[in-house]
């Protein structure tokens, strides 16, 4: 099984609990075997690197500066993140079997190599901007939260940690029941059911 994982944040990068997780999910599918490359946003150190427990992970910048907010940054952005998977696909031959972005930053990336591909991917939900935002109503709001339907719209499979997510997530976006999975990182199982997630969507076991 091969692996592309989008987040925006990433040791050494480290904003809040998502560096960690995505951290520990990395590390965890690699002893399950799985290839795993993290793509990822970091404005000092760019490139390559594999590290001692095994992730390669990809750390990109920003190309075009000044950036006016928040939604034109990542918009450019993404289209390195597009370049770094495509480029990750074309060398292991095609053979790259989802991609797994976690929160809004990195779906139009997702969607893009979706439909020009045919990589699928789950989005991994850590918040929401209706909880991020005292006013989700606001221009700079609506277009994240339009992002966040696109990756609820276009993802095979949606990840929670908690069933108060899952709840949350049919209140604001009144998304079916049957797309979301709830795992939490506590559960002994946690990276097991994360990897049955993966194999519904026709990834081979390993």
């Amino acid at each position: 099984m091969r692996v592309i994982i989008f987040t925006w944040e990433f040791p050494p990068r480290i904003i809040g609990q998502l560096a960690h997780y995505v951290n520990r999910l990395a590390a965890e599918l690699v002893k399950k075997s799985v290839d795993v490359y993290v793509v990822t946003y970091n404005n000092s150190w760019t490139g390559f690197h594999q590290g001692a427990d095994g992730i390669k992970a990809y750390r990109i910048s920003d190309k075009v500066q000044p950036q006016i907010n928040v939604l034109t940054w990542m918009l450019s952005l993404n289209q390195e993140a597009e370049r770094v998977a495509a480029d990750i696909y074309y060398s292991m031959k095609h053979e790259v079997d989802l991609i797994d972005v976690h929160d809004w930053h990195f779906v139009p990336a997702a969607v893009t190599l979706k439909k020009a591909l045919k990589i699928p991917f789950v989005f991994s939900v850590d918040s929401l901007e209706p909880h991020r935002s005292r006013n989700s109503g606001a221009p700079l709001s609506s277009s994240i939260r339009s992002m966040e339907s696109l990756g609820l719209s276009e993802a095979a499979s949606v990840l929670v940690k908690s069933e108060w997510m899952k709840q949350e997530l049919k209140r604001h976006y009144n998304i079916l029941d049957n797309r979301i999975e709830v795992v939490s990182p506590d559960a002994e199982s946690w990276i097991n059911s994360i990897l049955a997630v993966y194999q519904k969507l026709g990834v081979p076991a390993n």
